[in-house]
């Protein structure tokens, strides 16, 4: 069934670079350790995917260097590896917990919508891992690529939403105790 509002576009590679766009298997430089000056460090790159989360307009006028990224993952994945590493979370929990998500209960993550054809499983933005990726490194990955997928209005400015929202938090010394009503 055709929803009235897709969530996603299939786009060529040839498409500009937009915030909701996904990228697969993109290199990402992670430090092996904490880094000190003037100290050569070793580090991995490890391959994910993910969402751009770079505002559109600083993109179009290529105003920036680094793009911003968050890893994405399928909620199968997510449920099962990241959130319990060694235990396994019964079904009614995996939907409570993707409704949590869904809700905003769980700031640090966002919860995407699949699409027949497009994403058969629910996708899950992890928002405590950014990571930013050099403008040309990542135009030449995507040119490399046939197709990639895009997060579609208003679902892309519903994710930058709730991506704000995770980093305007504010932790008070002391929160505001109600007392006498």
């Amino acid at each position: 069934m055709e929803t009235a509002y897709p969530w996603y576009n299939i786009l060529s590679s040839e498409e500009d670079l937009q915030q909701g766009d996904f990228i697969q298997n993109c290199p990402i430089i992670i430090p092996s350790r904490l880094l000190e000056e003037g100290e050569s460090v070793e580090t991995k790159i490890n391959l994910m995917n993910v969402i751009i989360l770079t505002q559109s307009c600083d993109l179009a006028h290529k105003k920036i260097e680094n793009i911003l990224v968050c890893p994405y993952y399928n909620g199968k994945y997510f449920l099962n590896k990241a959130l319990s590493a060694d235990i396994r979370i019964k079904s009614k929990s995996c939907i409570k917990k993707l409704d949590e998500i869904r809700r905003g209960l769980q700031p640090s993550y966002h919860l995407l919508n699949k699409q027949e054809g497009i994403f058969d499983d629910y996708l899950v933005v992890d928002f405590k891992n950014v990571y930013g990726i050099h403008y040309s490194t990542l135009e030449n990955i995507v040119k490399k690529q046939n197709k990639r997928i895009r997060l579609l209005p208003p679902y892309r400015e519903h994710l930058s939403q709730a991506f704000a929202r995770y980093f305007m938090r504010v932790g008070l010394p002391q929160d505001i105790m109600l007392e006498g009503y």
